[in-house]
């Protein structure tokens, strides 16, 4: 293996140049500078000798000969709006790595992680989980433009989608920046994936009694935003006593209705999610939920429903990849990597139902992402790709 880094961090910068905003980028799915992103892997790819197209739904693939063991390896291009230029980008960059070391590897750019027109559809597509007609029925969150729309222009509509025999590979393994704080607060280097945590997404819905403000006495009304923000007070006086030690909840979108200042709310809906790796964990905090709206029912004036969006389960990393990551990280920056579990979702989670998944995180700088000041230290990205180039060989050497 004769890993170029000086060559991985031009790639990186040279990538960092499509849709630059500020020192970030902007390259929302399927837009101009989102395909330009996907036509430069393309070029890319040839010069280490993988055979590239662009699929139906967008994803680019660098294919390798058809013998021998190989992993498949990538992560996105496109970007949230006006975000950092590593979030993705760097699992990208760091396969074309592997590929020009000349690791028997095959190169992937999944489509939409972020999440444009849906939830992971790219390597949805891959795993054959993404239907003709969810796609019919994808919008994008920000303006409604639909997915069919969406291909259509950018010249992908009519390609069919690449769905490739998963059993010419022996695991798919990505490598991300961390997008938190724990690697740069402990000094550390380098992350080695123990799992990527589970999510459960629920909307909690308050029904009470519009009303006049000031003619109203507080006796008699029924304010749904009161019982909401009461609700969610609960939660997080009882949740701290049953979670665990990597436990996140959020409460990501308060609608009042009819949200005007003279008028008593006679409806509120949260959007309420958590995350763990533990099954365990993530039982506990929906049994705790579920207890909390009945008491919210026996308490409040206003009726409270609930009902579950989406649920996604954990997904373990393979202990084969994870024991190759660790003893590479150990000799390349011993005491300086830890294992962790990612508390991010990413297309790992997908390929996981249907193969072995490793993951490597470096330091996000002050924990940032998802922001256009986004930034790792360059001698850090290098260690980075350095232990995960060793920790691929380390696994392929091993059977």
């Amino acid at each position: 293996m004769q890993l170029d880094t000086n060559r991985f961090l031009r790639d990186l910068r040279s990538l960092r140049d499509i849709g630059r905003y500020r020192t970030g980028v902007h390259r929302p799915t399927y837009g101009a500078e989102d395909m330009a992103s996907r036509h430069w892997l393309c070029e890319r790819l040839v010069e280490v000798g993988l055979e590239p197209s662009i699929d139906g739904i967008g994803n680019v693939f660098g294919r390798g000969p058809a013998t021998g063991t190989r992993l498949l390896a990538g992560s996105h291009l496109e970007t949230q709006n006006h975000a950092g230029w590593l979030d993705g980008a760097l699992g990208v960059v760091g396969a074309l790595a592997l590929a020009r070391a000349g690791l028997p590897v095959d190169v992937c750019t999944y489509a939409d992680e972020e999440g444009h027109y849906g939830n992971m559809i790219g390597s949805r597509s891959l795993i054959g989980d993404l239907s003709e007609q969810q796609i019919d029925l994808a919008r994008n969150k920000n303006d409604g433009t639909s997915l069919r729309d969406a291909l259509a222009s950018a010249g992908l509509a009519g390609r069919p989608r690449l769905m490739p025999d998963l059993s010419r590979y022996k695991a798919a393994i990505e490598m991300h920046i961390e997008q938190g704080t724990q690697l740069e607060s402990a000094n550390h280097r380098v992350g080695v994936i123990t799992g990527i945590v589970a999510i459960q997404h629920w909307r909690i819905t308050f029904e009470g009694q519009q009303d006049h403000t000031g003619g109203t006495t507080m006796g008699e009304r029924r304010d749904a935003g009161l019982s909401a923000v009461r609700f969610l007070s609960q939660i997080d006086q009882e949740f701290p006593r049953i979670c665990g030690e990597r436990t996140v909840w959020t409460t990501g979108r308060i609608v009042l209705e009819p949200n005007s200042t003279a008028i008593i709310p006679g409806r509120a809906e949260i959007d309420f999610s958590f995350r763990d790796l533990s099954s365990e964990v993530m039982e506990r905090l929906r049994a705790c939920l579920r207890r909390l709206l009945q008491e919210s029912n026996r308490r409040e004036r206003c009726t409270a429903t609930m009902q579950q969006i989406s649920e996604l389960q954990p997904t373990l990393c393979d202990p084969a990849i994870l024991d190759a990551f660790s003893l590479a990280a150990g000799e390349l920056c011993p005491d300086h990597w830890q294992k962790m579990p990612s508390g991010a979702i990413h297309d790992s989670n997908v390929l996981g139902r249907r193969l072995p998944v490793g993951m490597l995180f470096v330091p996000s700088i002050n924990g940032i992402s998802h922001h256009w000041s986004e930034d790792t230290k360059e001698e850090d990205l290098v260690m980075g790709m350095q232990v995960f180039a060793r920790g691929a060989e380390a696994y392929l050497a091993n059977g």
